[in-house]
């Protein structure tokens, strides 16, 4: 019988009838009870004892049921993850918003200070606790309850706490300037904040193009981001004519002369190679 599920034949030469094979009727029999028996376990179980038990699957819809109890058992463990990550992001975050019981402030470059705690500096970054406990291999804390990140405004200062405490705002949906994510993805290395550094890099690799193109590879070559130079080194040798006579380059090119020799060699390779 010509099955119009797994049947190789081209859908134009199958019967003009829906016709189905005994393992296809067997599976999506499979897959139908064990819906059932999910949405009967949701109403709390009321369902009858018959209806949960005339399912007996064969040899022939095992397979099936055991991909979707994985699949269910995934989802489960997604959900619980979800909710985990909820509940340590809210009280971390409500902490912070809050000021309660915060122990040390962060002065950034220009703006006002920003309230913190010592524990969670300590615990994200390695540079913080060694700054912190004031270890001689390290730059020391300033005495009195606060430190200084002159490299970063208060902005830059306020994404960085946030993503510390909490992980995130820096998502697609997150509305970041783009000059806010490179002074943070140089963060993140001066830091030692992988997490922090992944994020940016998916960010600022996701959205370079010609006209911001010098300035990403700049910043990456600065943050030591190999993902992120070869993104932008790429986009380079892609637009070379648009890039290389814009009237950024000049600058660029008085800023970072041994990125201009590897553009030259990079380009010189690439007409060699076609």
């Amino acid at each position: 019988m010509d099955c119009c599920i797994c049947s190789p034949m081209a859908t134009m030469y199958r019967l003009p009838r829906n016709t189905i094979c005994a393992p296809c009727y067997e599976g999506a029999k499979a897959i139908t009870g064990f819906l059932n028996k999910d949405e009967q376990e949701d109403d709390g179980g009321r369902g009858s004892a018959k209806s949960r038990g005339s399912m007996k699957p064969n040899s022939s819809t095992m397979g099936m049921r055991d991909a979707w109890e994985k699949v269910k058992e995934m989802g489960d463990r997604e959900e619980t993850t979800n909710q985990r990550t909820d509940f340590l992001e809210h009280g971390f975050g409500l902490a912070w918003k809050e000021g309660m019981h915060t122990d040390i402030v962060v002065k950034p470059g220009t703006g006002p200070p920003i309230p913190a705690h010592k524990a969670i500096l300590a615990a994200r970054s390695e540079i913080f606790r060694h700054m912190l406990s004031g270890e001689e291999q390290c730059i020391k804390a300033p005495a009195g309850d606060a430190i200084s990140l002159p490299e970063l405004s208060h902005d830059e200062l306020f994404l960085l706490l946030s993503f510390l405490y909490t992980g995130g705002g820096l998502d697609d949906e997150d509305d970041v300037p783009e000059r806010h994510l490179h002074a943070l993805l140089v963060a993140a290395d001066k830091y030692d904040v992988p997490f922090l550094r992944r994020a940016c890099e998916a960010r600022l690799a996701a959205s370079v193009e010609p006209r911001n193109v010098l300035r990403t590879l700049e910043v990456a070559d600065l943050s030591s981001s190999a993902v992120l130079r070869e993104r932008a080194m790429d986009t380079v040798l892609e637009h070379a004519e648009q890039v290389v006579f814009s009237p950024e380059y000049e600058d660029f090119a008085v800023r970072n002369a041994g990125l201009c020799v590897e553009i030259t060699r990079a380009l010189l390779a690439k007409t060699n190679a076609a």
